[in-house]
């Protein structure tokens, strides 16, 4: 009996809380799910993500809307989250499926701080990430894919740090900015011709703002500033302090100037 219960507290005190849930509760896994028979029905998808070093950190910036086919399913849905401390995750795909594993990420992280008293290393983490993303794979072929984007500071380099994956669980680190969702191709060329090194972060959020603007004028599946309803992206910056959530009323002001001034040099062509 007491070994029975020694090697159950062993098995609880893995410092992968995904691993613990496989063994423990797999049908909690969002994606041990059973799918009904029968051809899948529409469901929202998100889109773009858009991620840019900076001088001393990361930056990670989504816009809002979210997409059923030819239909918009929400206008206010949130893309980018802390995934702990020093490190944020971006989502594109399937947007119920990206929520849910992105919970469980985070309970990841969580869970091995806990477990080893220490923060998993950046490397660490995008390997986690990946290896999700690849138990995904079934549901992936079926429909429902999840693409992330990951970023994060290094505490070991002092830098930020941007990983990309496929619909396999590959991790790619990306240097400079990097883009992920239906809108990618339109941000990325708008990265190419704004970023350059050490940017500093004020501008390093402009640019970001920019790319997803440039990303909604020519992708429906994007949503850009809405002053009207006062629905701004969502922007988190990472370095050694932290991560952070810029505050609504800076991406106003940055957006309403980016307006602004592609209305004058529109009057002025």
């Amino acid at each position: 009996m007491q070994e029975h219960t020694a090697s159950r507290i062993a098995a609880y005190a893995t410092s992968s809380f995904t691993e613990h849930l496989q063994r423990e509760r797999p049908d909690l896994l969002p994606y041990n799910r059973v799918l009904p028979a029968g051809e899948l029905p529409p469901v929202p998808h998100a889109t773009t993500i858009v991620a840019l070093t900076y001088a001393g950190g990361v930056l990670m910036a989504g816009d809002r809307r979210a997409t059923m086919g030819n239909l918009i399913a929400s206008r206010h849905i949130e893309k980018v989250f802390p995934a702990d401390q020093y490190s944020v995750l971006g989502i594109a795909g399937t947007a119920g499926l990206a929520i849910d594993i992105t919970r469980l990420f985070q309970v990841e992280l969580e869970h091995y701080e806990k477990i080893e008293g220490t923060h998993l290393s950046l490397d660490g983490k995008a390997n986690r990430l990946g290896a999700m993303i690849r138990a995904n794979l079934p549901m992936a072929l079926q429909g429902l894919a999840v693409i992330p984007l990951f970023a994060g500071f290094d505490a070991v380099t002092g830098v930020g740090r941007l990983f990309s994956f496929d619909v396999t669980g590959g991790r790619y680190e990306e240097q400079e900015h990097h883009s992920v969702g239906s809108g990618s191709v339109f941000a990325r060329g708008a990265l190419k011709k704004l970023w350059r090194p050490n940017l500093d972060e004020d501008t390093a959020v402009s640019v970001a703002v920019e790319s997803l603007y440039d990303a909604a004028d020519d992708d429906s599946a994007t949503g850009g500033p809405d002053p009207v309803r006062q629905l701004w992206p969502v922007v988190y910056t990472v370095n050694r302090a932290g991560a952070r959530r810029i505050p609504e009323r800076e991406l106003a002001q940055i957006a309403g100037a980016i307006v602004e001034t592609r209305a004058i040099a529109g009057r002025e062509a």
